[in-house]
């Protein structure tokens, strides 16, 4: 679906970690614009509004569904774009505000009838039920958690380490000094950017995934066609520090530590059974790092919740929308949701 992609400027833009900058950006597009409900769906790690899931055409074709670029992803403000943007200390809570900003302020929407958020999209998800909850009505949180185990912190140093430690990497402030342009940094960071697609590629599916063959289902004759196309091509024009500051936004995303005080207590216990909303939780079955396990936990903390599991081999990327037999699920589950 194209999209028309706007941006909401917001003037003098405090931070969580106290960073006041004159002016910041939100990219955003709004599908269904007629409809009379309305949902917000937020992007992910990665993630561009052009190629996140909206379900604007299946469970969500009942609502104006507005789509918000997190801070960092190279259209909303980020590293990349934003001179002094605060990259090494970036927040869920800072994306959240900004994009409450831009419905109260630009859109004049004070209620959504759900959030929905896949993968970091899903963290923003939970941090909008705790920040916000005379807003949000209902929430769909796919494939993510409230807080990132240590097991996915650990698991993304790995990307992190191999980014950093390349021969073509130039820190932001580095390439700013030497008036480098963001896309002339991306070209030239490539041997960086491909061992920074490396690291993480197996982990984007599963062991079943890759012993089905499950890229044959998109398009690919073997495996190695698929990890050069996944860790070279499906990064470009993405600069190396959006994706450190995305990166470190995940690793640091805890509802339990937001720096604007609107939780009461430190125990996820006490945030989670806090949320007043009803919530669809779907994790996938073979997701690696953001396990069911931990939403089946999370799901009984939360007073009107709803597990459902994903049942795929496709490992994280079964919320993403990747394969259409997840998506056509997921899409089924949530209308059920949203007609209870």
């Amino acid at each position: 679906m194209d999209m028309d992609i706007r941006y909401h400027v917001i003037k003098d833009f405090a931070f969580s970690d106290g960073t006041v900058l004159p002016s910041v950006t939100v990219a955003y597009a709004v599908l269904n614009p007629s409809a009379t409900k309305t949902a917000l769906v937020v992007t992910c790690f990665r993630g561009r509004l052009q190629n996140t899931c909206t379900f604007a055409q299946g469970a969500l074709q009942g609502h104006r569904v507005v789509v918000a670029a997190l801070f960092g992803n190279g259209e909303s403000s980020s590293p990349s774009n934003t001179p002094g943007f605060p990259g090494a200390t970036l927040s869920y809570e800072d994306s959240v505000s900004a994009q409450k900003d831009l419905l109260v302020n630009a859109l004049r929407i004070d209620c959504l009838d759900v959030v929905v958020g896949f993968s970091m999209g899903g963290q923003a998800t939970y941090h909008w039920l705790v920040m916000y909850p005379d807003i949000v009505r209902r929430a769909v949180i796919i494939c993510s958690s409230a807080r990132t185990s240590g097991h996915n912190v650990q698991f993304l140093e790995g990307p992190r380490f191999a980014l950093e430690n390349s021969a073509d990497y130039v820190p932001i402030a580095k390439r700013r000094e030497d008036d480098v342009s963001p896309s002339m940094a991306a070209n030239a960071c490539v041997r960086g950017i491909q061992a920074f697609g490396k690291a993480y590629s197996a982990w984007l599916t599963s062991a079943e995934w890759f012993e089905q063959e499950g890229y044959r289902s998109l398009g690919f004759n073997s495996r190695t066609d698929w990890d050069s196309a996944t860790t070279g091509p499906n990064y470009s024009g993405w600069d190396p520090d959006d994706l450190l500051a995305l990166l470190g936004t995940w690793q640091r995303g805890d509802v339990t530590k937001l720096n604007g005080g609107k939780s009461t207590t430190n125990s996820l216990h006490g945030v989670l059974s806090s949320i007043s909303a009803p919530a669809l939780l779907m994790p996938g079955k073979t997701d690696q790092y953001f396990r069911s396990y931990v939403s089946q936990s999370e799901a009984s903390m939360i007073p009107k919740a709803t597990l459902k599991v994903i049942p795929s081999i496709w490992g994280h990327l079964a919320g993403s929308g990747a394969n259409p037999v997840d998506t056509q699920w997921m899409d089924e589950q949530i209308s059920i949701f949203l007609n209870e």
